[in-house]
Order: C-alpha cells, then structure tokens, then sequence
C-alpha cells in the first residue's frame, strides 16, 4: 500500500463525480481534501486549514473559480498557494484569464487521471526547489551578514590596537549604546544596527600616524589637527554602501565626536543636526574612555564619570540620553564587569 506524502491538496468542484475522480486519481500520493463550492473552500482556507495545493473548477453556482482565485490571491497569507485550474473551458482566453489571475497551470474536462497527476508532481517538484532556493539564498544571506558584521569587529579593532586600547573597549562601549538605545525606546532592529555599528567609531584612526596616537604627553595643535581627521578618514574606509548596517557604521564614525553645543568635530554640528546614533555613541565612548586605564592616564571613579556626564549635559552631550543612560545603572556596573579588562 503507498503512503501519501504530507503534501495536501484542496479539490474544489461542484460535480461529485469530478471530486470523486480527482479524489481517486490522487490519494494515493497525497493528502486529500474537498468542497464542493468556492465559499465553503475560501471558508475552509479562512480557518486555517491551508492546502499545499488547490485544483479549483471556475464554473460554479455561487462563486465562480476565478473570483476565488482573486481573493486568495489578494491575501498575503494565500497568495503563494499554486491554484491549478480544472475546468470544461477550453478556449485561449478562458486559459489566459485564469493564469493573468495567478494560477500556475490550466488543465480542460473531460479528466484525464494521467494528465492531472503528471501536473500536480510537476508544481509540487517546482515548489520543493523554490523552497530549496529560498533556504539557501536564506543561509547565504546569513552567512553574508555574520560575514559583515565579523568584517567590522575587527576593523574595529584594528583601530583600538593602533590607539593603545584594549579589545574590550568596544564590547563595553557598544553594549552601552546598546542600553541607551532600548532605554530611549528605539525598535529591536535600530537597537541592534547601533550596537553593531558601534565598533566602527574610531575605524579612521587605522590612517592616523602612531607617533601621534601613541604619545606619552599632550599633542601640540598640529597633531591635534591630524587626530581631527579620523572621521572623515572612518566615513571613507567604511565607504558608502546599500547596506543599514555600513550605512549605520558611516553615520557612526563621522559624528561621534560632534558635541551637542557645536563645539565638536569634524562639521561643527549642534544640537538635534547630530544623528541620534552619534549623540548617543559619544557618551558611551566617552563613559569608557574615562572608566578605563589607558598608559596615559588612570581609570576615572564610577562616581567622578557620572558628574562629568551631568556637569556635560546640553554641552558636550545630549541631556536627555545622559539621563536614559545613567538611570540604568545596575546594567552599567554589570557590562563593566563582566568586560573588564583585568585578566
């Protein structure tokens, strides 16, 4: 005895004697269900009892097979059902008609079990590799975007080794534009660009000399001059791309250091004419740059940071992020450490 496949298949026709031989001809390869009018299909199809593959006649009393066509057609959790028209109407434009609706083949009465059968393996062997495509154009999507995203980690980086910063610099600081963002209320998929952009701040110091960066003593404003390039050095190795996510990271390296009373670099904004990703990766930098040991300063207190990021409200930094930021606090202490830099 063969066993029917999982595949199912919704026969719609007003003649019992065309359910019956459809029926027959099909069961034993797949599973089998019917209706007898187009309003007890859509009625069928409507309660969540959703074919793999509907046969539908087109000439029935109370709603022809094309007005069911058009409106499972016009639902977006229909419209890929393959509807393979059955019907006594045999002329082109009948033909033409029904496959303009969206169906995918058209076979004439009388039935012939043969010709139906070898038409119903030919659609479902057409949606086994659709599906196969869309798996793997899925999987190749996803290993393209953990491909980008390891991409900017280690661009990332490869700017903290050139500026005496530790690898966990950027988890930290990237886990607290993280905080601020959800604390703001920005939706799962903006949280998670900014978290992941976020790395990308100081990607421009890779063009920024090491005598400059790695200065025991103060820069002279010269090299400060030079150190001022590295956004707009960041926004050209990052490029611009279709991307949100290096688009993003763009956004991310040219406005980070923008300051909210205009005195920041490299363009001078003020303001809300800042990106609210750069307003908000200048306090997460900020925070750990000054909470961190670097070889030419000691770690800040928690305690001295927080003033400073009070005393910087509306001038250096958005007061209204500072305030998201600081009354997350246990968070804050908790991304600290679990990312410290001590081994």
């Amino acid at each position: 005895m063969m066993i029917p496949s999982s595949e199912t298949i919704l026969i719609v026709d007003d003649s019992p004697d065309n359910l019956l031989v459809l029926s027959e001809t099909l069961k034993p390869f797949y599973k089998i269900k019917v209706a007898n009018n187009g309003t007890k299909a859509l009625n069928m199809i409507g309660s969540g009892d959703i074919p793999d593959l509907i046969l539908l006649d087109i000439m029935m009393p109370d709603i022809s097979g094309y007005d069911v066509c058009k409106k499972l057609k016009s639902d977006p959790f229909t419209r890929n059902i393959p509807i393979i028209f059955v019907t006594a109407l045999s002329d082109y434009a009948n033909e033409e008609e029904g496959l303009n609706l969206g169906a995918v083949d058209y076979i004439t009465k009388p039935i012939n079990s043969a010709i139906v059968l070898a038409r119903v393996r030919t659609q479902f062997s057409l949606l086994h590799y659709q599906h196969d495509l869309e798996q793997k154009l899925q999987e190749r999507t996803e290993e393209i975007v953990l491909t980008r995203m390891e991409v900017i980690r280690q661009l990332g980086r490869a700017a903290e080794f050139k500026d005496n910063e530790t690898g966990t610099h950027i988890l930290r600081m990237s886990s607290y534009a993280k905080l601020i963002a959800q604390k703001i209320g920005l939706d799962n998929a903006r949280v998670e660009l900014i978290y992941l952009s976020a790395p990308m701040h100081d990607v421009g110091k890779i063009g920024t000399p090491d005598a400059i960066l790695k200065k025991p003593g103060k820069l002279t404003p010269e090299e400060f001059e030079i150190v001022r390039l590295h956004p707009i050095q960041g926004a050209d190795i990052i490029g611009n791309h279709h991307s949100p996510l290096l688009q993003m990271a763009r956004i991310v390296s040219l406005t980070h250091h923008e300051r909210f009373d205009g005195s920041g670099y490299p363009y001078g904004l003020k303001k809300y004419d800042i990106p609210l990703v750069g307003r908000i990766i200048a306090i997460a930098d900020v925070f750990d740059a000054l909470t961190s040991s670097r070889p030419y300063k000691e770690a800040w207190s928690l305690d001295a940071a927080v003033t400073y990021l009070i005393e910087q409200k509306g001038k250096h930094f958005d007061g209204e992020l500072v305030d998201a930021f600081l009354s997350c606090m246990d968070q804050i202490k908790q991304i600290m450490a679990q990312f410290s830099d001590e081994v």
